[in-house]
């Protein structure tokens, strides 16, 4: 049995890999998306992550059709009380933004679509700077206090906003933020580490990064030459380009080999190792992809190995 993780300062403990749920109601269909949540349950996952505004982007979809399928899943299979949700506030077509009105309807929306009475945790997906941390403090902390959300995240929120939201919730004996969602990645460090990390880990905040994989490159399936039939080849094939991702590619081949693993384990289970990181997220379009994710919840690197990867990323 993998050992779960805790979650910050929450009494919420984690499976060490995050499933991503922004490719259900996208790239997965439902039938697709309930046999990858029946996979990742099975093999002891328990942490799954999505936002209000998933898939909105897709024509014909208005946001929510992520956190629909979920609530399908869990009413479906009767297993809410196993596994941990997590979604997002702020960038909902309807619902933009972090006004405390705002927070307040789009929590009821996301409570609905889930089919459930509570949010495990809940993040502000996009800081919104036109409203004072104090507004959205005030508007967590009253859900937080209505038992409809157990514990409270940011993501994508700059150091100093995340300090004042920190010290405000201190000062006033409200909810704190737990954790934090970066972009963060073999490929992309520069994204967390500096001040936002630094003030994480003062705070005791656990790290939840988003494009663990960079899009899929660090599954290592794009190499020069190849081409990647994937919603996300653009993003994922441009670091191929580049001395960092060769470099990385290189190191993570080895490993992977010495451990007889996948790319993809390496990748994560070097995030999974970075200080504060809790639980790296992924996501999986179909169940074939699944193994190489949850797999970090058993591969442990060496300090040298990390150390090789730590370098060639720099």
């Amino acid at each position: 049995m993998t050992s779960l993780r805790k979650l910050g300062a929450s009494d919420l403990h984690v499976f060490p890999l995050a499933l991503g749920g922004n490719v259900f109601g996208w790239t997965a269909d439902e039938a697709q998306s309930f046999a990858v949540l029946d996979a990742y349950a099975a093999a002891g996952g328990n942490f799954v992550d999505t936002a209000d505004t998933y898939s909105s982007w897709v024509e014909g979809n208005q946001g929510g059709e992520s956190e629909t399928v979920i609530g399908r899943w869990l009413a479906s299979r009767g297993n809410r009380s196993d596994i941990l949700v997590a979604t997002k506030v702020g960038a909902h077509p309807r619902y933009k933004g972090l006004s405390a009105t705002t927070i307040k309807a789009a929590a009821e929306e996301s409570l609905r679509r889930l089919g459930t009475d509570h949010i495990d945790l809940y993040y502000t997906h996009f800081d919104d700077e036109s409203v004072p941390v104090e507004e959205i403090v005030v508007a967590l902390d009253q859900l937080v206090k209505d038992g409809k959300v157990r514990a409270i995240a940011a993501s994508n929120i700059s150091p100093e906003r995340l300090r004042a939201s920190l010290d405000f919730a201190e000062a006033e004996g409200l909810a704190r933020y737990v954790a934090l969602q970066p972009h963060y990645n073999l490929v992309s460090r520069e994204t967390y580490e500096g001040a936002l990390l630094d003030t994480a880990e003062q705070a005791g905040l656990a790290a939840v990064p988003y494009f663990a994989l960079a899009s899929g490159f660090l599954t290592g399936k794009y190499r020069p030459g190849t081409t990647v039939a994937s919603a996300r080849a653009g993003s994922a094939a441009k670091h191929l380009e580049t001395e960092r991702g060769q470099k990385v590619l290189a190191a993570m081949d080895a490993i992977a080999e010495a451990h007889d693993t996948e790319v993809a384990t390496v990748a994560l289970a070097w995030l999974a190792a970075r200080p504060t990181v809790v639980a790296p997220i992924a996501s999986a379009r179909t169940v074939e992809q699944l193994p190489a994710l949850v797999a970090v919840a058993d591969l442990k690197l060496t300090e040298a190995e990390l150390a090789v990867l730590t370098e060639a990323s720099a």
